[in-house]
């Protein structure tokens, strides 16, 4: 036997469910939510049906500063019905607002992204180990991955060490303007920093540092104007050949080679956002740590 329709239940229901709705909205308006997990997080049917059963124009409308016109263009562009729920989207009409949404994100709430830091400096000055030191202490700091055209070494692991593509595959990375940067090392194989996994990891809110040299800093830099580059510096010139001569990785005429570029390269730091002085591991790291948290509260009382 069928169960008698309950017309008050059902009436409160609704209600709650509008008041859950209203209440994300709310969430969503203030930053508690990031709008892309959000969005892809509807697709699943497991999701809290407040998410899967929200309007997509209401769902932009959450959007500080993106009001009814601008909402209408975006649906009339990807060709969704205002009335259609993020559950409710056809697969290419969901691939094709995500995009928009992702573009929206990146737009209008830029303080929820993560930082993309920019570290420089001379060839043994010890970024590699700052790094390892911030990103151990820090989960919300991540290092990029490069990818490259020489071959994979044992062990190394695609996507993890770097991002392994063929000639043919760089050329093409270039030519899209797919890379943030790149150069030739050695005058023989191609390195560079793709675009699209850095503005992934930034979307999360991964502060995402390349470590890279002086060049590559500048067309990064011309790329993303969102960033915070910093010179790593050594505590003297004497010391850095010191410490050039100690790790014992390269012979003499290497190693001088090297001192010469970083001459070079010391002469440039200016043109950094900050210079962080390498006197110990720890030092430096906080350094470079407490240099993005304050860009990213300057940003977001800026918003």
């Amino acid at each position: 036997m069928s169960q008698a329709f309950d017309a008050a239940e059902a009436s409160r229901r609704g209600v709650e469910m509008r008041r859950a709705r209203a209440n994300f909205k709310k969430a969503l308006r203030l930053g508690q939510h990031r709008l892309v997990e959000v969005y892809d997080s509807a697709e699943n049917p497991d999701t809290d049906p407040v998410i899967r059963g929200l309007r997509v124009e209401w769902f932009l409308r959450s959007i500080p500063g993106f009001g009814v016109t601008k909402t209408r263009e975006v649906l009339e562009r990807v060709g969704v019905s205002p009335t259609a729920t993020l559950g409710g989207l056809r697969v290419r009409q969901r691939a094709a607002l995500r995009i928009e949404v992702q573009n929206l994100y990146r737009r209008y709430l830029p303080h929820l992204r993560g930082v993309l830091v920019v570290l420089a400096g001379p060839s043994g000055v010890g970024k590699g180990t700052i790094v390892s030191w911030i990103t151990s202490q820090y989960p919300e700091f991540v290092l990029s991955v490069s990818a490259t055209t020489r071959p994979q070494r044992p062990g190394e692991r695609e996507g993890e060490h770097y991002f392994f593509v063929s000639p043919h595959q760089f050329q093409s990375l270039i030519e899209n303007g797919e890379l943030l940067e790149w150069a030739i090392v050695h005058h023989e194989h191609h390195y560079g920093t793709p675009r699209a996994p850095v503005e992934a990891l930034l979307d999360e809110g991964k502060n995402v540092i390349l470590e890279i040299d002086v060049q590559g800093a500048k067309q990064v830099k011309r790329a993303m104007k969102r960033s915070v580059s910093v010179f790593v510096a050594p505590p003297s010139f004497e010391v850095l050949a010191e410490r050039l001569e100690a790790r014992g990785t390269e012979n003499e005429a290497e190693r001088t080679r090297r001192l010469g570029t970083a001459e070079r390269e010391l002469r440039r730091q200016r043109e950094f956002d900050a210079v962080v002085i390498n006197e110990t591991v720890e030092e430096a790291g906080q350094s470079i740590v407490d240099l993005v948290l304050a860009s990213q509260r300057a940003q977001a009382t800026k918003e």
